[in-house]
């Protein structure tokens, strides 16, 4: 498994490349997190034919900016947009987007979706205003708790121990950009005829289900999965049961792609 890294324009972009790729997974990392958390899921992606490319936002990873600051959505897509017309060439191109992510990647949708082949959100961080405005005036000031993120303990202790990750407390720049993406996208348009999967934690507290799948839904197509998974917290990506979840996303990309 070959990786690659680079600047394009804001954001720094790990890319796993494989020879005669079919398709492009362009993955789309969380908030205060980075992409190199989703290594085994290029690798997985990888052996299925699939080259695999993802930005570091700005304020996360290694790229520049003030930790975990976002002052709007809509720059965050459209550097999403440069690294997919960077790394694209001939391919079709499936988008996942994780939480935070999958935010970026609904607004990303609502704007550009006539140039993916597919698209896959995992716990999107998306109607979650009403509990972000309450938070505008006295903002959480710890980090997020990493048992939240997995049954496997495992995973909280490396998210814990990562110095890549942002551990502080919340930025009310940042709540009031969650809360105006989420006014964008109830005014934006629905998914149309892109093929869709949702998959979420049926345990997410971080992104309660119960906010998010309805919107999801308001927006879906005909060609539409959702996946909730019983018992799991909020990064289907590292669960107990994640390579059924990766290989369901895998084959969801083949298949619209084919």
């Amino acid at each position: 498994m070959s990786e690659e890294s680079r600047q394009v324009g804001r954001v720094v972009v790990r890319s796993w490349p494989v020879a005669d790729a079919a398709r492009l997974v362009v993955l789309v990392h969380g908030y205060g997190e980075h992409i190199g958390r989703y290594e085994h899921v290029a690798a997985a992606l990888n052996a299925r034919g699939a080259s695999v490319v993802g930005p570091d936002h700005v304020g996360h990873g290694r790229s520049a900016g003030e930790p975990a600051l976002v002052e709007d959505f809509e720059t965050v897509v459209d550097d999403l947009h440069a690294v997919v017309e960077d790394a694209r060439g001939s391919l079709p191109v499936v988008m996942v987007g994780h939480s935070m992510g999958g935010l970026i990647a609904t607004r990303y949708a609502q704007r550009y979706g006539s140039e993916l082949a597919g698209l896959v959100l995992s716990g999107p961080a998306i109607g979650l205003a009403p509990v972000l405005e309450g938070w505008l005036a006295d903002p959480p000031s710890d980090p997020i708790d990493g048992a939240v993120l997995s049954r496997d303990p495992a995973v909280g202790e490396a998210y814990a121990a990562d110095p890549l990750v942002y551990h502080g407390g919340w930025k009310v720049p940042t709540l009031r950009a969650f809360i105006a993406a989420d006014a964008a996208i109830a005014a934006g348009p629905d998914f149309g005829a892109l093929p869709l999967l949702y998959v979420h934690g049926g345990d997410d507290q971080l992104v309660p289900v119960v906010l998010a799948q309805p919107v999801v839904e308001r927006l879906a197509g005909p060609d539409s999965a959702v996946v909730v998974i019983d018992g799991a917290r909020h990064e289907v990506f590292n669960e107990t049961d994640q390579d059924a979840t990766i290989a369901r996303v895998a084959e969801f990309a083949e298949r619209v792609t084919a």
